[in-house]
């Protein structure tokens, strides 16, 4: 007989790691923060361009946006 020609594989902790999490594909859940703060941050990013174009400098009044900004604030806290 003769010698095999590739050494014996050994499964490292990464791809075990790796099939394990392959493994739980379809059961894996996310965390409630893992959508609502990407979609939070959407929102205030959407907020905030669609405000600009209302900017004034040094106005004494408080803009819309940061009325609205300020009672989501409200909201979330």
């Amino acid at each position: 007989m003769s010698a095999p020609t590739h050494p014996r594989y050994l499964p490292t902790a990464a791809a075990v790691s790796r099939r394990r999490r392959a493994a739980a594909g379809a059961n894996a859940r996310l965390h409630w923060w893992a959508l609502a703060l990407p979609a939070l941050a959407f929102g205030l990013l959407l907020l905030l361009v669609a405000g600009s174009a209302e900017a004034h400098a040094a106005s004494g009044e408080a803009s819309a946006l940061l009325q609205v900004t300020e009672q989501l604030l409200r909201v979330v806290v």
